[in-house]
């Protein structure tokens, strides 16, 4: 078992691939099956072989503190700990720009709860932009087969009303005027590089 720093123990979200499996949703074949990290770096591969950005999933340090060995051959980790929170999923650099984001997804066909995103999660990102880098978030709309690339302006403008006693959700009229729709593709997949063009055309970031 993996535990939280704080000593909580750690619950993996459900895959898109397991919950696919239970419920039929409406994808291209091409994407069937898929989770959108699964696209991400499928994506993230092209860009770096084409020499456009690199970018890379950020590892996550884990401390082992308990493991069996059933065979010689092979060894089980029965207990660890994530030694620090986890900040954001992906960072690299583009065309001079340091980029840093997090990818979710919600079956929601209405809108993105903000419960998905953690506070420190937030801060990272407000650090991120204040030193002048990019940062933003990659939502999926798994049931309308939809992604945006949610700003982080954007989702600082929503965490703030939250904590104020707003909604604590994004609704998707917000995602449709606010942020940017990334219209997917073969190759690659998720072209989230140029909806950050647009979005250092129009300072959103």
């Amino acid at each position: 078992m993996i535990h939280y720093p704080n000593g909580k123990p750690y619950k993996p979200a459900e895959s898109t691939k397991t919950k696919s499996a239970r419920k039929k949703k409406d994808f291209s074949f091409s994407n069937r099956g898929k989770t959108l990290e699964d696209e991400l770096n499928e994506t993230n591969t092209y860009y770096l072989i084409h020499q456009i950005a690199i970018v890379h999933k950020k590892p996550v340090p884990v401390q082992i503190v308990k493991v069996e060995y059933p065979s010689r051959s092979a060894a089980v980790i029965r207990e660890a700990y994530f030694r620090t929170p986890s900040t954001t999923d992906y960072n690299g650099v583009w065309n001079g720009y340091y980029i840093d984001f997090e990818a979710k997804e919600t079956e929601s066909k209405t809108s993105f709860p903000l419960k998905n995103i953690h506070e420190h999660q937030v801060a990272h990102m407000k650090d991120v932009t204040d030193q002048k880098g990019i940062a933003f978030t990659i939502v999926r709309f798994s049931s309308l087969n939809r992604y945006f690339v949610l700003p982080f302006s954007v989702l600082h403008e929503a965490w703030l009303a939250m904590l104020d006693g707003g909604r604590k959700s994004i609704p998707l009229s917000i995602f449709e005027t606010k942020t940017i729709e990334i219209k997917t593709g073969f190759n690659p997949r998720i072209d989230y590089i140029t909806a950050i063009n647009k979005m250092i055309t129009n300072k959103e970031y």
